[in-house]
């Protein structure tokens, strides 16, 4: 049993990892999520540095489920201290915000009762939250989690597992969830305990692999930043297969964790087939929502067609390739071209003064710590860290210049002022800890949506209406981009972990999915850093269709100018009151819609 609770902690820290992260940072289903809750680690199954190409805004904040990942994700908060693109000094903390951790703590080997698990448990996480978000921004060159994890190693024990297993049987309905959370955050940290050194040794091998290109060496991260600004079109070619080159180097490792931690959770679990075990864990049928998506998805195309060969044109130019590659997503997600309109100096202040038109106001929310500052090493994925919610919650961008930057700061804005806005009354279950990343992506992506609408580029950015119209339907275009590789992605997942048990993990089907999807070329040797962990494009996924069912319900109940009124803001406060413990079916139930009504959505990609 010994050597089950390991592999159940492999398979929980495969789980954790994303936990914010974020996403956002990020965060996975209640076990590995803790690890990436504390970790700030993307939920990045193959533990790369993710794909050259379009990632979302910002990435986890919370954690969820994922399967393991040795790739920081959620650590994209924005570290604090020096100033940031607005000339202001960041809330920035250092070590006075975090809650003391007596030594004891360090060392618990008793059964704790679970309000007792669940206090120590709040220090464990807050430790690898903050070590995950010191590499995430930068201030650190190595990943310390291993050194956090053998400190709590007494924490997770089989007997302290059996003891909450007990506690949720015979709990009442309103405190079993809660227990069900604990527990899995137990299964997930005896994992992590199993792969943190593995798992520290090759993050710390991504951080040190460098790039050479034009008689500079850059960090992998640096590469992919630079990616977004190259102007030339066979520079971003030349550098991006370099960058991919170098990534899949680590291409063995990743699949060795993955192995590792797929031997753990189908042993610790009893089942072994991954997308049962998966869809059991989100309380979903992964197969119906995808077919729910394939079938908007195709009939989106049309119309999905028609915006990209209109903006692939304008954004990168006649020389471009009949079918470019995705070494040119991130450029095309910046709207390079339209730079001189979206100064990288004014991100942050039409950022603030976006959400204050909605009642938020961040310069006076004492518990979003910012971080702006542009690192060598730092990330160039915004994201939140949510390390004691809603008290100690970061917020991470590292600003290029572009549209991009307005959309992720807005995006990771909804993560922290969801995690930020929880009652803090709640059990600390229900302020960090949640199934998966469905639900606080909804928040981050109704924010973000604000840079859809017309009347906002005119409103910041002194446009005319017609040339507002125009930047807003580039950012229709970018929407359906996403929206298609996602639901390309987890019809690969889908395909990678139903056939993982005869094969160990192949590409089949990634570059040919992607590729017919959204028209851009994805190379094979991609298919382990570009893939999230557990399942997490599906949160994704479940985000976009809840946030265009939210929008819906907000231009009914506020009007057309949902996008700068406080109404939205006080229907927003009221969600955030109630942390994460809701799903993300239980928002749409409560706006009025199927879970898988994708009209909404459709109505937003120009169906």
């Amino acid at each position: 049993m010994g050597e089950q609770l390991d592999d159940l902690g492999g398979r929980l820290a495969r789980l954790g990892k994303r936990l914010l992260e974020l996403v956002v940072d990020g965060e996975r289903v209640l076990g590995r999520l803790v690890q990436a809750v504390l970790e700030g680690r993307e939920l990045r199954a193959g533990s790369g540095l993710g794909e050259v190409g379009l990632g979302l805004a910002g990435d986890a904040v919370e954690f969820g489920q994922g399967r393991r990942q040795a790739d920081p994700h959620l650590a994209q908060s924005r570290a604090l201290g020096g100033a940031g693109a607005d000339g202001r000094p960041h809330r920035y903390e250092s070590s006075a915000v975090r809650p003391q951790v007596p030594s004891a703590a360090m060392s618990v080997t008793a059964v704790l009762s679970p309000s007792e698990f669940e206090q120590q448990l709040s220090r464990y996480l807050f430790e690898r939250s903050e070590e995950a978000r010191a590499v995430r921004v930068g201030e650190k060159e190595t990943s310390e989690q291993a050194a956090i994890v053998a400190r709590y190693r007494g924490l997770f024990s089989r007997a302290q597992l059996d003891a909450l297993h007990e506690a949720e049987a015979s709990a009442g309905p309103d405190d079993r969830e809660r227990l069900f959370r604990l527990r899995k955050t137990c299964e997930s940290s005896i994992v992590s305990a199993e792969l943190a050194e593995r798992e520290d040794a090759l993050e710390n091998e991504l951080l040190a692999a460098r790039v050479s290109w034009h008689g500079e060496e850059l960090p992998l991260r640096s590469a992919q930043a630079k990616l977004a600004v190259l102007p030339g079109y066979r520079d971003r070619d030349e550098l991006g297969s370099l960058h991919n080159a170098v990534s899949a180097g680590f291409n063995e490792e990743r699949r060795e964790l993955l192995v590792a931690g797929e031997g753990l959770e189908a042993e610790l679990s009893g089942e072994p087939d991954p997308v049962a075990r998966a869809e059991a864990e989100k309380g979903i049928s992964l197969r119906e929502l995808e077919r729910a998506l394939v079938a908007a998805r195709d009939a989106a195309t049309p119309a999905y067609d028609r915006l990209r060969e209109r903006w692939f044109e304008k954004l990168l130019g006649p020389e471009r390739e009949p079918l470019p590659t995705s070494n040119h997503t991130s450029y095309l997600r910046r709207l390079s071209p339209l730079e001189a309109t979206y100064t990288r100096e004014r991100g942050v202040p039409v950022g603030m003064a976006t959400l204050q038109a909605l009642g938020f106001d961040l310069e006076r929310e004492p518990n979003i710590r910012l971080d702006l500052e542009d690192r060598p090493q730092k990330s160039p994925r915004a994201c939140v860290i949510a390390s004691d919610p809603p008290t100690v919650v970061h917020l991470i961008t590292r600003a290029q210049g572009g549209l991009h930057d307005y959309q992720s700061f807005l995006h990771e804005a909804g993560h922290a002022l969801h995690y930020a806005g929880c009652d803090p009354s709640l059990p600390y279950t229900f302020r960090k800890l949640s199934r998966d990343h469905a639900l606080t992506e909804i928040y981050s992506y109704i924010l973000e949506a604000i840079s859809r609408e017309p009347g906002w580029h005119e409103l910041h950015f002194g446009l005319s209406r017609e040339q507002a119209a125009e930047n807003a339907e580039a950012t229709t275009f970018l929407e359906a981009l996403l929206f298609r590789r996602y639901s390309a992605k987890l019809s690969f997942e889908l395909g990678f972990w139903s056939r993982f048990a005869a094969d160990r993990g192949t590409p089949a089907g990634y570059s040919e999915g992607l590729t017919a999807a959204t028209g851009i070329s994805y190379p094979a040797e991609n298919f382990l850093s570009d893939m999230d962990a557990g399942f997490y494009s599906a949160d994704y996924l479940r985000a976009w269709i809840r946030s265009a069912q939210l929008r819906a319900h907000l231009m009914r109940e506020v009007g057309e100018d949902w996008w700068r009124s406080p109404g939205t803001g006080e229907i927003l406060r009221a969600l955030f009151r109630e942390g994460t413990r809701p799903t993300s079916e239980e928002i749409a139930v409560r706006l009025g819609f199927d879970p898988l009504d994708t009209a909404p959505l459709l109505e937003e990609l120009g169906v």
